[in-house]
């Protein structure tokens, strides 16, 4: 399995590329791996130091890696956090170049904006690209519950309302759509839900709620489920295997006080999660 994944990189702890890349390779994915940034550490620490690299630099890299004539072996491109436009550009260019030689690879788009505690942290005009372009390309799309509500407009108070924004978002291009961070009126206050929609049918994993707040969870969610999505044909399966593996990295963090989620610590639970949590057809 080849995936290319355009993301964010840190230095120092495991945001972006530096959290999806590992657990993927620790799964048996080769990734091929461009850098949108290179920073020292990831911005929720209020300093850091490094570059952002421009749309012009990271098209390169990808014309690099298609003259190697590999494009047709890429099963899948995956992308996060978008910088500015020119990137984004970058990025759909790219879901287009591989597309065009490989008609069978899927593009993942976990579509960064937000988060309930800090609300938007991309830069202007980067959610109306997701909404206007990204969307319409992306065959998988992995969004928090904040993130969202901002690409549709809607509620997620109730299961109902994410159902129906989860539709919104198909009628908008990906078949498959996963919500994370989602909490409704139905989730125990001691709980927190993922809700997984394709083909009509919709999936609810459940698991217990922990106490931490760490940068770049969303991050391996997405390239785990990518992953499961793209070995086992089933968002269900997926969903099961990513939510059961994250949640025992997320728990190993929080046992250990860390402020960095455990990506190298916890690195068994990629490949056998303690606990197997399981989803209910809802």
């Amino acid at each position: 399995m080849n995936i290319l994944s355009i993301q964010s990189w840190v230095s120092y702890g495991h945001v972006g590329n530096a959290s999806a890349v590992f657990p993927l390779q620790r799964l048996g994915a080769e990734v091929w791996a461009v850098n949108t940034v290179q920073f020292s550490n990831h911005t929720g620490y209020g300093a850091w130091t490094g570059d952002v690299y421009s749309g012009e630099q990271i098209a390169r890299l990808i014309s690099g890696i298609a003259a190697r004539g590999v494009l047709p072996k890429c099963d899948a491109i995956l992308s996060g956090y978008v910088g500015d436009h020119s990137v984004g550009e970058a990025i759909l260019d790219a879901v287009r170049a591989v597309k065009a030689a490989n008609p069978a690879a899927i593009y993942c788009c976990d579509p960064v904006i937000g988060d309930d505690d800090t609300g938007d942290y991309v830069r202007p005009g980067i959610v109306d690209f997701l909404r206007n372009q990204a969307i319409a390309a992306a065959d998988i799309l992995t969004p928090n519950r904040f993130e969202v509500e901002r690409l549709t407009g809607l509620a997620c108070r109730t299961m109902g309302e994410a159902k129906q924004a989860i539709a919104q978002l198909q009628a908008m291009g990906p078949g498959c759509v996963l919500i994370t961070s989602l909490a409704t009126d139905e989730t125990p206050a001691d709980a927190l839900d993922m809700l997984v929609g394709e083909a009509g049918s919709f999936h609810l994993l459940r698991t217990p709620r922990l106490d931490l707040s760490i940068n770049g969870a969303g991050d391996a969610i997405a390239a785990l489920f990518l992953f499961h999505r793209l070995k086992t044909g089933s968002a269900t399966a997926a969903l099961e295997a990513a939510g059961s593996s994250i949640h025992g990295v997320l728990r190993r963090t929080a046992e250990a006080g860390s402020r960095e989620i455990l990506t190298v610590a916890a690195q068994e639970e990629f490949v056998r999660p303690s606990k197997v949590f399981k989803a209910n057809k809802c």
